[in-house]
C-alpha cells in the first residue's frame, strides 16, 4: 500500500481513524504537483480526497472555498482539512462560513493573506474546531512572527518546524513522513474533543 511513507504505526492508527473521517486535501494556488507530499499522500495512501476546481491559476479564494463545500456537502463522514498555502487559508475560511461536516483542519505554511489580497476575509477570531498551524522560520510568503499571530487568532496549535521553506517539493518535502504524525495527533485531540 505505501511504500515507506511513514512509520507503520501512525499509518494503521489513520487508517483506522478513515472510518470515522474523511481526510480532504485542499492544495495551494496552481495546485500541488506530482513531486508535493499532498500529491504523495493522495497516491500513496488511500485514504485522502482532493478537492477539485478548473481554476487553480487564479488567485481567487471564493474557487477553494467553494471546492470545499461542494466536496463537504458530499461526504458520509466530517472532514478533516488539511491545507497548503493558499488552501490552508481557504480551509479557515470554510470553517469560518460554518462549512457542515468539517471537524478540524491542519494548516500547512499558510501564505500571506496580503499577498493574495484576502487580509479582509480570513477569519479575525478563534474557529470553532480543532486546528494546528505548521510553520517554518524561512517561508517566503508568510513570515514566522505572522504564522504565530494566525496560529493565536485561530486557536490553533502552533507546530515549529525550523527552517523549512514553503514545506513543499521545492523546500525538499516530498512524502513528508513527519506531517502524517501531526495530522495523526491533530485527529486524536478532535476524537478527545468529541
Amino acid at each position: 500500500m505505501v511504500r515507506q511513507l511513514t512509520d507503520p504505526e501512525v499509518l494503521a492508527e489513520l487508517e483506522r481513524l478513515s472510518k470515522s473521517y474523511n481526510f480532504i486535501l485542499v492544495p495551494g494556488f496552481k495546485n500541488s504537483g506530482p513531486e508535493h507530499w499532498q500529491s504523495f499522500w493522495e497516491r500513496d495512501v488511500g485514504i485522502f480526497q482532493r478537492i477539485s476546481q478548473r481554476r487553480w491559476d487564479q488567485k481567487d479564494i471564493e474557487l477553494w472555498i467553494d471546492a470545499i463545500r461542494r466536496h463537504t456537502d458530499e461526504l458520509k463522514h466530517p472532514a478533516i482539512l488539511i491545507g497548503h498555502s493558499l488552501g490552508a487559508l481557504a480551509s479557515a475560511c470554510a470553517i469560518a462560513a460554518e462549512t457542515p461536516k468539517v471537524a478540524g483542519a491542519m494548516f500547512v505554511a499558510p501564505a500571506e493573506p496580503l499577498r493574495f489580497e484576502v487580509e479582509n476575509r480570513i477569519p479575525m477570531s478563534r474557529l470553532s474546531v480543532p486546528t494546528t498551524l505548521v510553520a517554518s522560520h524561512n517561508d517566503k510568503l508568510l513570515t514566522f512572527a505572522r504564522a504565530q499571530w494566525l496560529a493565536d487568532m485561530w486557536g490553533s496549535d502552533f507546530i515549529d518546524v525550523g527552517e523549512a521553506g514553503h514545506i513543499n517539493s521545492e523546500a525538499g518535502f516530498g512524502r513528508w513522513p513527519y506531517g502524517l504524525t501531526i495530522l495523526r495527533d491533530l485527529v486524536n485531540k478532535i476524537e478527545e474533543a468529541a
